[in-house]
Formats: C-alpha cells, structure tokens, sequence
C-alpha cells in the first residue's frame, strides 16, 4: 500500500513544486528590462489570474473523486461521461471569461488600486494572458481525470513541459523579437495551449479505445450532470471560503504595516512548502479512496487510509524540525532586511505549529473529494471560516497579528477535527 501510495504522491508533489516556477520565470524575465513597473505589472496580472482560475479548481478535484469511484467500479463508460462532462463545463467557462473579459478587468483593476504605469502594463498582460482560459480550465479537467484514473505520471510530465516551453517561449519573444510584457503573456499562452495538446495526446494514446460506445449528447444532458454538479457546487463554495480567509490573511497583515505584512507573506512561505509536499499526498489519498468506494473495498480503504496518515504524520513531525532547526536561517535566504527578520522571530513559534496542527485538513480534503462527500467537506472548512474570523474579531484587533495566526491555526485544526469526526460516514459508504 505504501507503494501505491508514493507512486501517486510524488509525481504529484512534484507537479506541485512547478506551480509556482511560471511565475518566477515571468517576474525573472521582466525584471531585467529596466523598469520597476513590468515587475509590479506581472504581479497584479498574476495575482488576477491566480484569484480567477482558483474558483474553478472543482473542475479537477470534483472530476478527479468522481473518475477515480468510476475506475474502481470498472465502467468505462462513466469514465469517459466524466471527463466530458468536466471540459463541457470548462469550455464553457472559458467562454464566459473571454466574452466578459472587459468588465472583470475593470472590476478587478479597480479592486487592487495599482499605480496608472503597473496598470497599463498589467492590462497588457491581461489581455494577452486571458486567451489561455480554455487551455487552463481544460487541462484542470484532464489533470483530475488522469489522478482518477490512478495516473499522476501524466499531470507530471505536462507541468514540466509547460514551464519548459514556457521559459523558451518568453525569451524568444522578449529578448529575441523585442517584445516586452507582452511577449512574456504570450509565452504563458503558448505553454498552455501546448500543455492541453500534450494532454489530448496522452489521453488519446493511453486512453482512446475507452471512446467505443460513447455517448457525447447522453453524457452532456441536464440529468446526466446532476451529480458532476452537485459535487462540484460544494467543492466552488469551499474555494470561496479558502480564499476569503487567505484573502482576509493578506490584507489585515497589510492594514498593520509593510513590516508586519513582510513578516506574514514571508512566514506564509513555510506553509506553502509544507502544503505542496500534503497536497501530494491529498491528491492519492483523492484517488485511492474514490477506487476502493467504487469497489466496495472497505478493508483496503481503511488500510489505504491508515497508511496515508501514516505518512502524514511522519512529514508533519519531519517539517516541524525542520522549521524548528534552519527555518530562520531560510528566512533569511528571502530577505536581507534585518528588520523584517527580527520581528518575524515573535511570530515564527506559530509557524513551527502549521505541520502538526494542518496535516489532517490535507489529508482529509482528499479523501472526502475521493468519497464524493462533498457536503460535509463543506460544512467542515464553514464552521472553521466562521471561527477564523470569531476569533479574531473577538479577541484581536486591526494590529494583533498573533490573534489573526492563532485564527488561522484553530482554522486548519477544526477543518481536520470535524473531518475526522464524519470519516466514519466514509467507511460505512465502502462497505456497502
């Protein structure tokens, strides 16, 4: 079980760690074009995207917990609804984006109050970068099914081709062709577009005969899509939660001064590394759990998820030493203010925390999404934004930093409580 399990996470932790690489790439190639501007223009662009895509991350979980149940029933046929149904909603997302993409501009850059010269810049951007939706909200869909169908090797290959082509594509276009902004959301474009070709063809070449007997029309009516619907609803209200409170994060270390948001955006670094390593785990435990449920397997389904808190476990302990024996010293690998680094050592206790108290919301996130409990998922991450934000009015304060870190961990700690708690719903649906 052990090696199932690594067999799905690492590939998908490494998937995970490229994420972030296009934005630096991005934030790289600008920065050596002279102007302070490009820079502050490819990080409000950036952030737009980041904002907008976020809500429609249901297209992979949702379509990953339900194509994973299909894979341990063995139909084939409801495998490939799946995955229909998922770039249907896609497609037609994307449609929405592109045909309204003048009014969520405007909204969006009168929201973040960028300077005039960044906001000329970060339209630019804008405009060229929004051109990829189709490509990315696609690829959403295939990186779901693939996870489902037991196979995080392929979202591997297609992350790192895309960074690649990428990094290639926003060089020549820059430094080549004497492109500026532009040239760089091109680049993007380009890789994403090729990231949903590299998918098509995977798919085609592993997975095409699955096309034998298929119904497109069936599988795209109304009453075909109520449960791709109704699992997804849950899954797009939760992101809102997580981003209101990532959001509500941000902006009050922000009202409390640059140190103090230096201070947070820095310490937030330690949880983003440890949440890429336990969302490779959350991404197996999605497909385990979604194959053994479909096969009615409740003793290898509570083996499966044994083994996964094993592992979460061993990682939440290794990172919390980790933390507590260099993380200053990384801190000061990101930053040379001494400043921010001082007063980032009153808060760091909360930091050495995040592993211990977060590892169970990861996992559990990805067995639910596996299960296709969806609703309770839910109700759970719901009571812990309403704690988050009890808590801090309640006991902080416009300037109390360490009451907004203690809300922000009982937040992660109630999710995984009151998951852990409803996880007997989970065996009990495996068994029959």
């Amino acid at each position: 079980m052990n090696r199932e399990i690594l067999r799905l996470a690492v590939p998908s932790i490494i998937s995970n760690i490229t994420v972030p690489l296009l934005a630096l790439v991005d934030v790289t190639i600008v920065g050596h074009l002279g102007a302070a501007a490009y820079i502050g223009a490819i990080a409000v662009g950036g952030l737009l995207f980041n904002i907008l895509y976020w809500n429609f991350g249901f297209l992979r979980m949702g379509t990953s917990g339900l194509t994973s149940q299909a894979y341990g029933r063995g139909d084939c046929g409801e495998e490939m609804r799946i995955l229909a149904q998922a770039l249907g909603v896609a497609l037609c997302s994307a449609f929405a984006i592109l045909l309204l993409q003048y009014p969520v501009e405007r909204l969006a850059f009168r929201l973040l109050e960028a300077g005039e010269e960044v906001e000329r810049y970060a339209v630019e951007y804008f405009r060229v970068c929004v051109w990829g939706a189709p490509a990315v909200l696609s690829m959403y869909c295939f990186k779901g099914w693939f996870i489902g169908m037991q196979n995080s090797r392929f979202p591997m290959y297609i992350a790192i081709s895309v960074n690649i082509i990428n990094i290639l594509c926003s060089l020549l276009f820059v430094f080549v062709l004497g492109m500026k902004v532009e040239g760089v959301a091109l680049g993007t474009v380009v890789a994403e577009w090729s990231g949903l070709l590299m998918a098509v063809v995977m798919w085609r070449r592993k997975y095409g005969t699955l096309r034998v007997g298929f119904s497109l029309r069936h599988s795209l009516r109304l009453g075909a899509m109520k449960k791709f619907f109704a699992v997804n609803r849950d899954i797009f209200f939760r992101t809102l939660c997580l981003i209101s409170v990532t959001a509500f994060f941000t902006s009050t270390g922000a009202r409390q001064g640059d140190i103090i948001l230096a201070v947070n955006t820095l310490l937030m670094q330690l949880f983003t590394l440890f949440s890429y390593i336990m969302d490779g785990f959350a991404y197996a435990a999605e497909a385990l759990t979604g194959r053994y449920i479909g096969a009615c397997d409740g003793p290898r389904l509570r083996h499966a998820v044994r083994n996964l808190f094993g592992w979460g476990i061993g990682f939440a302990l290794l990172f919390t030493a980790l933390y507590g024996v260099g993380g200053k010293g990384f801190l000061g690998l990101l930053t040379d203010d001494r400043e921010v680094i001082r007063v980032a050592g009153d808060y760091f206790y909360w930091v050495l925390a995040v592993p211990l108290v977060g590892f169970g919301a990861f996992l559990w996130d990805g067995i639910l999404i596996g299960a296709t409990a969806t609703r309770r998922m839910l109700s759970a991450i719901l009571v812990a934004t309403a704690a988050f934000f009890a808590i801090f009015y309640l006991w902080g304060g416009a300037t109390d930093n360490h009451v907004l870190w203690l809300a922000f961990l009982v937040y992660l700690f109630l999710r995984g409580l009151m998951m852990t708690v409803w996880g007997r719903v989970i065996f009990r649906k495996a068994e029959k």
